[in-house]
């Protein structure tokens, strides 16, 4: 199999790679953290690059790219741990542009291309522990139109988004809507996150909504796993960048007049952290190719790739800590927001057990019809 980028793929990385060293920077993203987590103007900036509309179709303002594209660019924001919800975009894009009607495409999808309009998916709750399948919202007919009626929790950007892409009970069946910030009946608690990024409590009473698709399970599901395989890109992006920070400090602290890069036990360490983070890698890339898969299988390689990028992350994370001793935990010291940003991402849409559970429940139904 071929796993040479095109040379537009090429000149997408090196673009969003030069905007992210020159662009963002570390002192650029303790202010945003500091200022509450998300940045407006580094919103626009990567709008400016396009970046918004990679899943959006041209005829929508888009750029009509894919997963792979979409890879590529979320590798590059986890190297600059880039603090805005850029996944999003990809998720409301692709959910949007697959079973919006008309009037909802061209009131959306190209404000979301350009960058003027963010919209974040609304879908964990409470006592749902991960499952999509789990949803206390409902929602009810209301004139020609619908309300919605629920809790969501840790929604990403909730309380800087225009606009909630929102699972909710219709006759027993899981159905999607939009839902505008700015509708009466919606409030959004913010609050900053683990990582230094933003999320809010959003709850919404009797809220106005646009109905997207009826069978929304399936269409939630392709949503999150979207969203993972972007995870899983930004991860290996984290992970890079905390193996370069690692030996460069190895290569400048020194113990008994020498650089601890030297000492054989430690290079081992560093070198089962290159390992990890190259199978993390190729399972990034595993799941990005699989996005366009039947739904069985592509659920089914997302979660075995979540569960080994957890494993990869938490392994990474702490041996740079332990190779940098105290000064890897310091808030001053960039190494500590690495090590915090793999922390979250481990837990996003799905930590590592609840992928595994979900590759076990997988592999014994695929038994089953052949027992």
């Amino acid at each position: 199999m071929d796993f040479n980028f095109s040379d537009d793929q090429q000149q997408l990385r090196d673009a969003v790679a030069k905007w992210v060293e020159k662009g963002y920077g570390f002192e650029r993203r303790r202010a945003t953290e500091a200022a509450g987590g998300f940045s407006r103007e580094a919103w626009d900036e990567l709008a400016e690059l396009g970046l918004g509309g990679l899943y959006i179709p041209e005829d929508e303002g888009g750029l009509g790219m894919g997963p792979v594209e979409g890879m590529v660019v979320m590798e590059e924001l986890g190297r600059g741990i880039v603090l805005e919800p850029l996944s999003q975009s990809f998720i409301a894009g692709a959910v949007l542009a697959a079973h919006a009607d008309e009037d909802t495409k061209d009131n959306w999808l190209p404000r979301i291309a350009g960058g003027q309009a963010l919209v974040v998916l609304a879908y964990q709750e409470r006592k749902a522990r991960y499952r999509l399948d789990v949803c206390e919202a409902r929602a009810a007919k209301a004139g020609n139109g619908w309300t919605v009626s629920g809790t969501k929790s840790l929604v990403p950007a909730g309380d800087e988004a225009d606009a909630f892409i929102v699972p909710a009970q219709v006759d027993g069946k899981i159905a999607l809507f939009l839902v505008e910030r700015s509708a009466d009946g919606v409030a959004a608690r913010g609050y900053g996150t683990q990582d230094g990024s933003r999320a809010a409590e959003v709850v919404f009473d009797k809220a106005a909504a646009t109905l997207i698709t009826q069978d929304g399970l399936p269409e939630l599901e392709r949503a999150v796993d979207i969203g993972i395989a972007a995870t899983c890109a930004e991860a290996v992006g984290v992970m890079d960048k905390t193996l370069e920070i690692t030996v460069e400090y190895m290569n400048t602290r020194k113990q008994f007049g020498v650089a601890i890069a030297t000492f054989q036990a430690l290079r081992h360490r560093v070198a089962d952290m290159k390992m990890q983070l190259e199978l993390a890698r190729s399972m990034s890339y595993y799941a990005t190719l699989k996005l366009n898969a039947p739904a069985a299988e592509r659920r089914q390689a997302l979660a075995r790739a979540k569960y080994q990028l957890g494993n990869s992350m938490r392994f990474v994370s702490q041996q740079s800590v332990q190779l940098h001793g105290g000064i890897g935990v310091t808030d001053e010291y960039i190494g500590s927001h690495y090590f915090k940003k793999l922390t979250q991402l481990e837990m996003t849409f799905g930590d590592s057990l609840h992928h595994l559970g979900e590759v076990s429940a997988r592999m014994q139904d695929h038994a089953g019809v052949f027992a």
